[in-house]
């Protein structure tokens, strides 16, 4: 089979017939570096930092926060090794969807596509949360109008719905500007950091030590700044979510994934690092508990100190066209899990998301669907979420970082799900030769798999502490049941399938672009 052919092969036997050829996205659109800008604005690297690093160093790790990023980097390499051996294999636009499905069966593989989605859908909401927050913020520091922040997240799902509905080559180039002015300045700041050879206690090269940078700050734990480390690669995995639209996928998307991982990782370890080295260790950790002001200021300050006030200013503005980006991007990947299910006809009702546009070739019903949620999502902070005391910005700390934790808590879950499909799929029916690349394909993901539920392990056992303020809201109570509760309907869903309508459960991720071993 070539790479544009289409794969309907029984995965539990027998299929009852032909099935329709589905419709497809535009292949070809993306290329390697394509790719890879749209997965890294994904990861959005300046939201991560200046959103996750205060946190980690505040409450977690303290000044051995770069060491934190240092031991993510290992772990998701790993795990990235299993993960890219799949996709090696086989191209699938639903991603895990298509890859627990061939690995682990159907009903695993809808309970776990259905996670996802769950996840995608909900960080699209969370990033226009900060956005929001960041845009409100930043036009009032340079005089403008004190806006409701209402204004600016319908601004945000508006401007992205437009985008999504286009060509997603589109987004890619502008995903690709954001997210080459986001790093530049994140390499200035770091890099002028660097060239003055540190604050006030020098460069505290000791902080990239794992032996001895695994020191919690008082009061805080180890646990939060490795959760808040991995939490900043999230979107890291959504590379396979473009392989139909990318050339070569089966040699881009392993690639792809693994430069981003690494990318990332250097990124993340040595911006950290800047930043504790240039605000020196007391106030490093002082700031960054935010009694001293607002935690932002350690990348804000020490940008100021070191480059220039121009240079503060354009990080806060970077900061708006970041989160855009990345809000973009995991709406893109949203639109994606949307369509993937939609197409295979599982349901009359969720069949329309399996359209592509006449001209544009993209998922335009589902990333409109996609746009109404995040609307009604926004809507439902902005109506009935009222701030409190502790936690003022509702944008921020609620729509933010309540649904960043159900997004997170559902993608390392199915990361987990992920990496033990990639040793059955190898394994289990020894069906391909790289199985005897025992490293790859049942090592690695071994202990990729055991990564990811020690991360889960600690997001479960830290939740209210993640959550913070914003734990007084429904939305934080419910979030687990309605992560595992998505799980379970995909499950039974496709076990009533099964046994009421044979040929929609044959259907159950079984539209792949490629898969090697049929070819």
């Amino acid at each position: 089979m070539t790479t544009t052919e289409s794969a309907h092969t029984p995965l539990d036997g027998p299929g009852t017939g032909a099935t329709p050829e589905p419709k497809r996205l535009r292949t070809g659109a993306l290329g390697m570096w394509g790719v890879v800008f749209t997965v890294l604005a994904t990861a959005a690297p300046i939201t991560a930092m200046t959103g996750n690093v205060p946190i980690a160093i505040g409450s977690g790790a303290g000044t051995g926060t770069p060491a934190t990023f240092i031991f993510c980097t290992a772990v998701l390499v790993i795990f990235t090794i299993g993960y890219s051996a799949m996709a090696r294999h086989i191209t699938a636009t639903g991603a895990f969807y298509g890859f627990i499905t061939r690995g682990l069966g159907r009903v695993a593989g809808l309970a776990s596509g259905l996670i996802a989605a769950l996840a995608y859908v909900v960080f699209e909401g969370s990033l226009i949360g900060i956005f929001a927050s960041f845009f409100k913020t930043d036009v009032e520091t340079f005089g403008g109008p004190k806006l409701s922040w209402i204004v600016y997240a319908l601004f945000g799902i508006l401007a992205i719905a437009v985008l999504g509905y286009f060509d997603i080559e589109l987004s890619g180039k502008v995903l690709g500007v954001f997210l080459v002015a986001e790093v530049l300045i994140l390499l200035l700041m770091g890099g002028s950091v660097l060239f003055h050879g540190g604050g006030p206690d020098g460069l505290m090269t000791g902080s990239l030590d794992p032996a001895g940078g695994f020191t919690a700050v008082a009061g805080g734990s180890v646990a939060i700044g490795l959760f808040f480390g991995f939490w900043s690669w999230v979107g890291f995995e959504t590379t396979a979510v473009y392989g139909e639209e990318s050339r070569n996928p089966t040699r881009i998307i392993p690639r792809a994934t693994l430069l981003v991982v690494i990318a990332l990782g250097a990124l993340y370890t040595f911006v950290s690092w800047m930043t504790i080295a240039g605000n020196g260790a007391h106030n490093a950790v002082t700031i960054a508990q935010g009694r001293t002001g607002n935690p932002f200021d350690l990348f804000f300050g020490i940008t100021q100190k070191f480059v220039g006030v121009w240079a503060k200013d354009l990080y806060q503005v970077l900061t708006v066209t970041g989160s855009f980006a990345c809000a973009l991007a995991f709406h893109n990947s949203a639109s994606r899990y949307l369509y993937a299910i939609g197409r295979e006809g599982l349901h009359k009702a969720v069949t329309p998301l399996g359209a592509t546009h006449d001209k544009h070739k993209s998922p335009w019903v589902a990333s409109i669907v996609q746009s109404v949620i995040t609307l009604l999502i926004t809507l439902y902070f902005f109506l009935f979420q009222a701030p409190s005391k502790a936690a003022p910005d509702v944008p921020y700390y609620y729509e933010f970082g309540l649904l960043a934790i159900m997004g997170t808590m559902g993608i390392l879950i199915v990361q987990a799900i992920c990496s033990v499909s990639v040793i059955w799929y190898f394994h289990g029916g020894k069906r391909h030769p790289e199985t005897r690349s025992w490293w790859r394909t049942l090592l690695c993901p071994a202990v990729g798999a055991a990564g990811m539920a020690y991360v889960v392990y600690l997001l479960f056992s830290n939740l209210s502490f993640a959550a913070g303020a914003a734990s007084n809201s429904p939305v934080y109570t419910l979030t687990p049941y309605l992560v595992i509760g998505v799980g379970v309907l995909g499950a039974v869903t496709a076990l009533v399938l099964r046994s009421t309508d044979r040929a929609r459960y044959e259907q159950i991720g079984s539209t792949v672009l490629a898969e090697s071993h049929e070819r």
